[in-house]
């Protein structure tokens, strides 16, 4: 047996609910898929309706107990599961690169990644503070404490299987939460391995529940509308985040959506371009375009786009793109044929409309769901690609005259996740980055993602923020006590 098949065959395969692994309702399965060669590695257990259920019975029993556990010892598990997931890197890594696809260097990364969300907020979990206020009037004291939320549903996507579920899963814990977890039915290995790491870790049974199913409305709607949850948060497209929102109103659940992305990247003149050429490369080819971050649009200014474009282009078609378990692979292949379709469909509207193809942009034959890295230049503001999410290799190029007109064309969107601008002169960054409507800025630097920091968008990215200081606060509710003397 390769050790590719032992990673996969060391992996949980079942549901995981009240700290039992067990097979669905009827012993229905869902095949998971290598997107580089489009064969099955395994089958896991495909969830009903009435194991969602259950899994939301074993969260609800377990969180008065959970909610009372010591914050320290909280805090420890993640700590312990800071540890494990460090020491095991390389086997979630290559786990995660055979469901997902993504160079193992990458998952790596995205598994470093995932465990400082475990270590931050084991800090934080000693760090849930309240507040104690004499009353304007003097007749009274005002008490303020924040308690958990109460059970939380949370939906995570496959492009970063194991970085979503920490950065969910960690506030969670840490607050005193219990959770039931749905994965995407592409990538759920990577949940299941957490899951059994975090049992590893000292985490009770019944806090964290996983569900893996192929029909994820159907399984979560019920468990939106129960009414015993009181926290849902999505991570995935606008499209299902609104369908989400919708279904929460009914209870009015606490909702936390990070949702699509159509980040712009801005190179003014004055930039650094050696700095701007490696930031765009990250920002647009992270995850191989597949991001809510990833730099949907890049503008760059008339004056510097010819050498911009010819730097770019010559780094993108220098790109190996092949199987993410290989080595010297830099782009592994798109989550699946759907998703390719639809990278290949933008390109093609943009072409036909008007953009020059300086790299990439053709499918080649074989197996697994690759698209080349691509670099477009000139495209016109009425190519698709301007307005909807790309999720690939792929990166636009358009010129730009003036400050002013490029401030309007990155807001001209209805997304606000992130930003990248790059610039010398600090006067410039500081009134542009104002302007910008969206969550993050990305100034001089490819990558805003950390888990210190506060991830999340405006307008029709999402609702709150993951991460940093303030991450914890969606797991938690405010009460105040009032007091008279």
């Amino acid at each position: 047996m390769s050790r590719e098949q032992d990673v996969v065959e060391a992996c949980p395969h079942q549901l995981f609910i009240g700290g039992e692994w067990r097979s669905g309702e009827g012993g229905k399965t869902l095949a998971v898929e290598d997107p580089s060669t489009g064969t099955t590695l395994c089958e896991v257990a495909d969830a009903s309706p009435a194991d969602g259920l259950a899994a939301l019975d074993a969260a609800v029993a377990a969180q008065a107990k959970w909610a009372a556990h010591p914050p320290r010892e909280r805090g420890e598990i993640l700590r312990r599961a800071f540890e494990l997931m460090t020491e095991r890197a390389d086997e979630l890594a290559l786990l995660m690169t055979l469901e997902m696809g993504k160079p193992v260097a990458e998952s790596k990364a995205e598994i470093a990644y995932a465990a400082e969300f475990f270590r931050w907020f084991a800090e934080e979990a000693v760090r849930i503070e309240g507040g104690y206020q004499v009353a304007p009037n003097g007749k009274g004291r005002f008490v303020v404490m924040r308690q958990p939320v109460g059970p939380c549903l949370l939906i995570t996507p496959w492009n970063f299987p194991a970085a979503m579920g920490a950065r969910k899963i960690g506030p969670a814990i840490a607050a005193g939460c219990t959770m039931v977890i749905k994965p995407a039915a592409q990538t759920p290995l990577s949940m299941l391995k957490l899951a059994e790491l975090l049992t590893e870790a000292g985490l009770p049974p019944g806090v964290l529940n996983v569900v893996t199913t192929s029909d994820s409305g159907g399984v979560m709607e019920p468990l939106i509308r129960d009414g015993r949850a009181r926290k849902l948060s999505f991570t995935g497209s606008t499209e299902v985040g609104r369908k989400l929102i919708e279904q929460a109103a009914d209870q009015v659940l606490r909702t936390s959506m990070e949702l699509g992305g159509n980040a712009p990247l801005i190179v003014f003149g004055d930039a650094d371009l050696d700095q701007a050429v490696e930031g765009a490369m990250l920002a647009k080819m992270r995850n191989g375009g597949e991001a809510c971050t990833a730099a949907n649009r890049m503008y760059v200014h008339s004056s510097v786009m010819a050498e911009f474009a010819d730097r770019l282009t010559e780094r993108m078609s220098k790109l190996t793109v092949g199987r993410g378990v290989d080595d010297g692979v830099d782009v592994g292949p798109l989550i699946d044929a759907k998703q390719r379709g639809k990278v290949a469909e933008l390109v093609d509207d943009a072409v036909a409309k008007g953009a020059e193809l300086r790299t990439g942009g053709k499918i080649a034959d074989g197996n697994g769901y690759f698209y080349p890295p691509t670099v477009l230049a000139d495209v016109p503001r009425e190519a698709r690609l301007q307005q909807e999410e790309i999720f690939g290799p792929v990166a636009p190029l358009t010129p730009f005259e003036t400050e002013q007109e490029v401030v309007a064309m990155a807001n001209d969107t209805v997304f606000g996740l992130v930003s990248y601008l790059f610039t010398n002169d600090l006067t410039r960054a500081l009134r542009v980055a104002e302007q910008l409507e969206t969550g993050m800025i990305g100034l001089n630097q490819g990558i805003v993602s950390n888990p210190a920091a506060p991830f999340g968008g405006v307008k029709q990215s999402g609702l709150g923020r993951e991460g940093g200081s303030v991450g914890i606060d969606e797991y938690l509710e405010v009460k105040y006590v009032a007091i008279s003397l």
